[in-house]
Order: structure tokens, then sequence, then C-alpha cells
């Protein structure tokens, strides 16, 4: 019985743990709450139908985001540079499946937000719902 119990008390522990915890703290980067439907039916986003693709969204997030097909899902990130304090060089830029930083010339991967540098891209949550793609935070 007391093992019953042990087990039990273990049990609850471990579901009180959940791999659904997210977290893309950053201090460079602030948080900012915003909330984007992008129409994949449109043609400004019809890119990323296709996997291997990313597209640029202006305004949202400290830099803008770049949301990127994975081919499995959809990943977004924000577009300023996550190991450089916020200031008018920070906006990556697209080249291929990665993003590069002007300021130090860093690169990172549009598939898992790393790089080689001690922060990762700070990643946003994301969610299909038949053709409208949400990208929050």
């Amino acid at each position: 019985m007391k093992n019953f119990f042990y087990s039990l008390f273990i049990l609850t522990i471990l579901s009180g743990c959940t791999t659904n915890d997210f977290n893309n703290s950053n201090p460079n980067i602030p948080n900012y709450s915003f909330t984007v439907d992008l129409n994949l039916s449109l043609p400004s986003y019809s890119n990323l139908t296709f996997a291997g693709n990313a597209i640029y969204y202006a305004n949202v997030g400290a830099k803008g985001i770049y949301v990127f097909n994975t081919g499995s899902g959809y990943n977004a990130f924000d577009a300023a540079c996550p190991n450089q304090a916020l200031n008018s060089c920070t906006t990556m830029t697209l080249n291929g499946i990665n993003v590069v930083c002007p300021c130090d010339e860093s690169e990172y991967s549009l598939f898992t937000g790393l790089g080689k540098l001690e922060y990762p891209l700070k990643q946003y949550r994301t969610e299909l719902n038949g053709n409208v793609l949400r990208v929050y935070n």
C-alpha cells in the first residue's frame, strides 16, 4: 500500500510538469503581445504553403517577424537580432532557410532558431486553422 501512495505521489508530480512550456525570454528583446492571422490563400502569404519558404511580416514583435514553413509545421521568429541590443541595425535579413544579423553577421536557422551565439531566435507560437495561420505571443 505504501508503494501505491508513493507511485501516486510521483505520478502527480510528473503530471504537473508539461512539455508545452514555451520559453522565449531574451534580455535583448522585450515581450510584445500580438496576434496576427495570415490567410495562406492570399498571394502575399501563398509562399508559406510550400516547405522551406519564409515571409517577413512587419510591425509586430520588436522588429517584425519571419514565418517559415518547416514542412511539418510553421515556425515564427522575431526579426530582431537576439544577441544585440535593439537599435537601428538589428532587423535581420532572409538568406534562404536562415536569417542573418547585419550587426555581427551571425546566422540563425529558421528550422530551429539556433545560431552560434548565446541566445537563439525569439520564437512565437503558431497555430494553423484551415487556411489561416495564427502567429501570437
